[in-house]
């Protein structure tokens, strides 16, 4: 069974500023849950040519790294403390960083992994070198990725589904898509919207009779969804578009604070070039990002 935990990844060069921790601790007290605040150094120069054959005597200087951030991390930990949350603090010796974050979700049952974000530029994106495009490939747990931005007083939540099951997504992900949803808006005391879009097959004008059965058959998969996950009246949305473009518009339409959506797994060239929907949206999206994984995800082995 899932722990009400929320594993919050540290950012110590930021120094004070954290946004992923104060928006954690935001939601902890929320939920009733407790914090992890987690943190990974790693310095090559201290693990190879003559170093590693001292340390084989005294293992003192990574241990007074470690010892270094763990303080660092218990001087953000106490005023939490404080304020009657449940926190503890690790700090581990590993790299890179991604994969750190990752065997760390994949150790334990999170219920949530935060973690800043920024704006990437296209070279980032396309290489595929950050760490927040590795998380949102590899993360087991549900992953939020926290933009530096104040919340409305009721947070509105935004689930977007794929109840036609295209685009290689298993019917499961939307249940635990609207699922986590709901809790999240249920613990903030806030409002449920869900979202669904579709985009007609391109490169050919399309009749207005086919247009009309292909928005026909979307409205019905949207409705049978409804009809077992159930959604206030008005706080569901059919967009007719390309994803990554309607998720950014159902975003800005409905003042998201939390925009809650399913990656799967991708692997080889169509990894590298194509990416996924989740991908394409974390730049554009004016609010934060939560990325669910199918039942089925396993780590991948690389982690390991």
């Amino acid at each position: 069974m899932r722990e009400k935990a929320i594993l919050v990844v540290v950012d110590l060069a930021s120094g004070a500023h954290q946004p992923a921790l104060e928006r954690a601790a935001w939601l902890a007290k929320q939920a009733g849950a407790r914090l992890e605040l987690f943190a990974c150094d790693y310095d090559p120069d201290l693990d190879s040519g003559p170093v590693i054959a001292i340390w084989k005597a005294d293992p003192g200087p990574r241990e007074r790294v470690l010892l270094r951030r763990r303080s660092q991390l218990e001087e953000l930990a106490a005023p939490l403390r404080k304020q009657g949350l449940e926190v503890t603090v690790d700090v581990v010796w590993d790299h890179p960083f991604e994969r750190a974050i990752v065997k760390q979700a994949a150790a334990h049952d999170y219920w949530l992994v935060a973690k800043d974000t920024h704006h990437h530029n296209v070279i980032q994106r396309t290489l595929l070198t950050n760490v927040d495009w590795h998380l949102v490939r590899e993360c087991p747990s549900p992953l939020l990725l926290v933009k530096d931005r104040k919340l409305a007083a009721e947070p509105t939540v935004l689930a977007a589904v794929d109840p036609t099951n295209r685009h290689d997504k298993p019917a499961a992900l939307d249940d635990r898509i609207f699922t986590f949803a709901a809790e999240l808006a249920r613990a903030l005391r806030g409002h449920l919207h869900v979202t669904h879009s579709y985009s007609t097959p391109m490169g050919a004008e399309i009749p207005p009779e086919l247009r009309k059965v292909i928005a026909d058959e979307h409205r019905a998969a949207m409705g049978i969804f409804l009809d077992t996950h159930a959604v206030l009246g008005g706080r569901s949305h059919l967009y007719q578009g390309l994803a990554h473009d309607c998720l950014q518009k159902a975003a800005v339409e409905h003042a998201a604070d939390f925009v809650v959506m399913g990656a799967i797994a991708r692997r080889g060239l169509k990894r590298l070039f194509i990416g996924s929907t989740a991908e394409r949206v974390l730049d554009r999206l004016p609010c934060d990002l939560v990325i669910i994984k199918p039942p089925e995800f396993e780590v991948p082995e690389h982690v390991d």
